[in-house]
């Protein structure tokens, strides 16, 4: 078995299908049994290779080489691949040839998949008619990954309401309860298409049945909030997170400082780890900044055009191993010259060009 692995890895890593396919029929001429999961992480393979082709003749394969016909896992494996690549046309393909050459008969996962087609398309209305079909049969009623699909591609779409309409039919009508990815589904979507306030309405259905917002939630909010200019709020909501006892993370701390940016507040609050050798800054909470968090502030400095504290940001960013956009890092530079500061521009093109080094080093 081991140099069977070692095979596949070596002909897999040249892309050649024609030797693999030949070193099938080698076994196939030997009698040996090749199990479906052989084919399904293949499929896996090619499509990590983008070789999305070849992804649907292994699943063809499954009878022609395995001699037995693809199970719906193989078959809800292959489409979701198609789909997560944005495969549109083969997907389309598949599905138009899969009833007559595989007599496909779908459940509730590969219906699922449909409705994920649809939805990334655009076409909400074909995702409904899928929806619709799946209500017919007991063995394919819709659940609750359907419906948090569906909504999503409403909110995608700027159909707030009836994204509203399908959660409360989903709880209603058909007494599915949601869980944190429909919350994730609504929050998300409201928030990040100006429809912030209506996200109160999510939030009192969830408290009133014993649910809390998470950490993704929260950064939601506050994200919604200060695209509308509402900063005190975004805080209010990030004090409200820590007092229930949700540690913020990396990418709330990156919102908040977001947040106070476009207020025109650029204090960055950190402190420096008691325990860390070398150290490094956090913010509160021992969470360690990013990159993103250090170039929200340093944007916003260059674009008030505060030179002195943003080439203080950059040293400081520079010594983390952190590399501003280039596009900052030209306004910056430019805005030095302009201001007669060559020396503090000479020294900050000096780190930037010799940045990549120590990184390497």
């Amino acid at each position: 078995m081991p140099p069977m692995r070692l095979s596949f890895r070596s002909l897999l890593s040249q892309r050649s299908f024609r030797l693999l396919m030949q070193f099938f029929a080698k076994m196939t001429y030997d009698a040996c049994k090749i199990r479906e999961g052989i084919f399904l992480n293949l499929m896996k393979h090619f499509s990590q290779l983008s070789l999305h082709e070849k992804l649907l003749e292994m699943l063809y394969a499954i009878q022609s080489i395995g001699r037995e016909k693809p199970s719906l896992k193989a078959i809800s494996t292959c489409l979701n691949l198609l789909i997560e690549s944005n495969q549109f046309d083969l997907t389309q393909d598949f599905l138009l040839n899969s009833n007559r050459s595989l007599s496909l008969n779908p459940n509730t996962c590969i219906f699922n998949i449909f409705v994920k087609y649809h939805c990334k398309k655009g076409d909400i209305e074909s995702a409904f008619e899928v929806v619709k079909e799946m209500k017919k049969s007991k063995i394919s009623y819709p659940n609750l990954i359907t419906y948090s699909t569906v909504m999503d591609g409403l909110c995608k779409n700027g159909r707030f309401e009836e994204a509203i309409q399908l959660f409360e039919e989903m709880v209603g009508k058909n007494q599915i309860l949601p869980d944190s990815q429909t919350y994730d589904v609504l929050i998300n979507g409201f928030c990040c298409r100006g429809k912030v306030d209506r996200t109160r309405k999510i939030m009192d259905f969830m408290k009133n049945n014993g649910c809390t917002l998470n950490v993704f939630n929260y950064s939601a909010l506050m994200n919604g909030f200060s695209k509308e200019g509402r900063w005190q709020e975004a805080k209010d909501f990030f004090d409200e997170m820590k007092s229930i006892g949700l540690k913020p993370d990396t990418i709330t701390y990156t919102t908040l400082i977001g947040c106070f940016c476009k207020a025109g507040k650029t204090l960055l609050r950190r402190k420096v780890s008691g325990g860390s050798s070398d150290g490094q800054e956090t913010a509160d909470d021992g969470v360690y900044l990013n990159k993103a968090s250090y170039r929200v502030v340093l944007n916003s400095l260059c674009s008030r055009n505060d030179l002195n504290k943003a080439t203080e940001l950059l040293d400081l960013m520079l010594s983390r191993g952190f590399i501003p956009h280039h596009s900052t890092s030209d306004e910056l530079l430019m805005g030095l010259c302009k201001a007669g500061m060559v020396d503090d521009a000479l020294a900050a093109l000096g780190g930037l060009a010799e940045m990549p080094n120590r990184l390497k080093s």
